[in-house]
């Protein structure tokens, strides 16, 4: 017995004398123990469009805010139910929980690595610290106050929240710091950076452009502020025709483009969405010759859904089939939105040079061009009257907002963001009693898990915390 209990035990001392400990026993061989930096940020990126281009319902409801897609049976979307569903949760963790994270322990390791020449330090942390200014811009023009300073700290796990004005002003220190950080005569993240391909010299520009953007949202709230910001940013350089920041997708899960996901009859098999009538009677008013591009047809027609109520799926149009492709791209920023964008800068006094309906045209052309139309189509198209910057109806605001809306039919969180900052189109909820929101409710796992911060927070928003609280810029 003492010759078999020896025979048995002697293997385990000598496999115990291996290790250091028995978590040593836990490694799983076949999954890596550490992350590069480059990997996180390639994950970071694919997150962040995913959640803002998603036309899921658990996740990203903004198409429907703005009236550019209704639905078939489901009304809560549409009729702005944000309780019936965990889409402020979803859309928070992805952002706050999920991007953020990923890219601050990029930007750890990357400190860490000593090896690494600085020059290409300095341009991997610029990339990503413009990034992370992207980031948590989508997470106030969302939700307004958020976790910022104590954010993302294992230490303080009940961050408190600060105020959205407060960071965004940090913000702006944080992207000129990165900027600052750029030299394009140095590498940068190689092919990890699926925007650009390792371009440091485009991510000035997108940086620029974000500028720009971020200068535009303080217009109402602080002119003078947003002068310099945007005359800077015009100054340096933005994006042209060339620069779209664009994200590559590819024809299989889980790396398709999500609209597929949820619209593709490769991947699904529901047909929830149709384009509302809103949108699809504004641009058949206005003979626009991306329709075919947005839309599907019925017959031969193009024809919108009533917004809010059921529709019957196969008596409407749908998402085109370029938009539901599986590998089709989706943008971050793209140069029809900076034209539009200075269109309204030279309105409000800002020296970026030439004229509001040099930018208006170039913004609307580009927007044509890119989806297919040719600028021979552009052309007829800005020439009839209620185009054309100087006959269609109305205020820049007006002019602006209609075609910026048009033009960001794929882009439903840009364009819910744009509509709040420029107060049109004009849009009309389904039923009297409702409001259209003008930010989201804080997700559910704050008032459980981080209770006192988020009660401070409610209090600040006036004791609830109501969609109809306008964000810190949102003043008219």
């Amino acid at each position: 017995m003492k010759k078999i209990l020896m025979m048995i035990l002697l293997p385990l001392v000598l496999l115990t004398a291996c290790v250091d400990s028995l978590e040593d026993y836990n490694v799983d061989q076949k999954r890596a123990s550490a992350v590069p930096p480059a990997t996180l940020f390639t994950n970071a990126l694919k997150g962040m469009i995913d959640i803002i281009t998603t036309p899921n319902v658990n996740s990203n409801n903004y198409r429907m805010f703005v009236q550019h897609w209704a639905t078939t049976t489901y009304l809560d979307e549409p009729r702005y139910s944000m309780t019936s569903r965990l889409y402020s949760q979803n859309f928070w963790n992805a952002v706050y929980r999920d991007v953020l994270a990923d890219l601050k322990e990029s930007k750890r390791l990357i400190n860490l690595d000593a090896l690494l020449d600085p020059a290409v330090k300095n341009n991997q942390l610029g990339i990503i610290g413009i990034t992370e200014v992207y980031s948590w811009n989508t997470l106030i023009n969302t939700f307004g106050s958020v976790p910022y300073t104590e954010a993302l700290d294992s230490e303080k796990l009940l961050p408190k929240y600060d105020d959205a004005a407060t960071i965004y002003n940090d913000l702006l220190v944080r992207l000129d710091a990165s900027l600052a950080l750029l030299n394009p005569a140095s590498n940068s993240l190689g092919t990890a950076d699926l925007i650009y391909g390792g371009s440091v010299a485009k991510w000035v520009k997108f940086g620029n452009s974000l500028k720009l953007k971020m200068g535009m949202q303080l217009a109402d709230k602080d002119a003078a502020k947003a002068k310099t910001l945007v005359e800077q940013a015009a100054t340096a350089g933005l994006l042209t025709s060339a620069d779209n920041a664009r994200f590559p997708y590819v024809s299989g899960a889980p790396n398709n483009n999500p609209i597929s996901t949820n619209l593709n009859p490769t991947f699904t098999s529901r047909e929830d969405f149709v384009v509302a009538d809103k949108i699809v009677n504004d641009m058949n008013t206005l003979n626009d010759p991306r329709r075919p591009f947005y839309f599907t047809q019925v017959g031969s027609a193009y024809v919108g859904g009533k917004y809010g109520y059921p529709n019957t799926y196969a008596n409407f149009s749908h998402p085109s089939a370029k938009i539901i492709a599986p590998t089709f791209e989706a943008l971050f920023m793209d140069y029809s939105e900076i034209e539009f964008l200075l269109a309204e800068a030279v309105e409000r006094g800002f020296a970026v040079g030439g004229t509001a309906a040099t930018h208006y045209d170039n913004a609307i052309t580009a927007s044509i061009v890119y989806w297919g139309g040719t600028a021979v189509e552009a052309t007829a198209y800005l020439l009839q009257p209620t185009v054309a910057y100087a006959t269609a109806a109305g205020t820049y605001k007006e002019k602006i907002g209609n075609q910026k809306w048009i033009a960001l039919f794929n882009r439903g969180w840009d364009a819910w963001v744009e509509w709040r900052r420029l107060d049109f189109p004009v849009l009309t909820p389904p039923l009297p009693d409702l409001k259209i929101p003008v930010r989201m409710i804080y997700p559910p796992s704050e008032a459980t898990a981080n209770t006192a911060p988020w009660e401070a927070a409610k209090t600040a928003l006036g004791g609830e915390d109501s969609p109809n609280i306008k964000i810190f810029w949102d003043v008219n």
